[in-house]
């Protein structure tokens, strides 16, 4: 198996990190890898803001953990609170992605590109739409402007970047989705 094959067949949502933040070498290899990405008719409707700063990430995480406990349908909130009651799971890095409006297949491919990218280098990972509520949140307007949003920019997905706390398993393929037409 090639390592390209071979990084995505071990690729796993990681969902606990130690909080050592990575190397900017390979935040810099990660944040070239996102802006590689595929785009419709080459537009490259997004900009990547990666944030290093460990305390704002934990307050968009607690403010996040706040409105998910006062919402109607506590789902989320219970999921949360079993897994450690962090949103962003102790990660010291996030990669935001803010898009054009319209553009969220764009968005899937970039943040595909940064999960795999930063496995190939070692470090664990998870896509994380989670991050969009505490940007929608009453305290949204100060957090889109600290972590640089400008007029034309929306929260479009994240990617939460570090070493693993412990080794996890990529899921097992579900090789029956795959259907070949002749």
């Amino acid at each position: 198996m090639n390592e390209t094959l071979k990084t995505i067949a071990q690729r796993y949502s990681c969902r606990s990190y130690d909080g050592r933040m990575p190397e900017k070498s390979k935040l810099e290899a990660i944040a070239a890898a996102a802006v590689q990405s595929p785009s419709g008719m080459n537009r490259q409707p997004w900009q990547i803001n990666v944030i290093t700063n460990k305390a704002f990430i934990e307050e968009m995480d607690a403010e996040g953990m706040r409105i998910l406990a006062e919402s109607e349908d506590k789902t989320a909130y219970e999921r949360f609170m079993n897994r450690g009651g962090k949103l962003y799971y102790n990660a010291p890095c996030m990669f935001l992605i803010l898009k054009k409006p319209g553009t969220d297949l764009d968005t899937g491919i970039v943040s595909e590109n940064i999960a795999l990218a930063a496995s190939s280098l070692g470090l664990g990972n998870v896509i994380c739409g989670m991050a969009g509520i505490a940007f929608g949140g009453p305290k949204g307007e100060d957090f889109k402007n600290r972590a640089g949003f400008t007029k034309d920019w929306e929260f479009g997905m994240s990617v939460l970047v570090g070493y693993e706390n412990q080794p996890g398993a990529s899921h097992e393929p579900d090789l029956s989705k795959i259907k070949f037409i002749d």
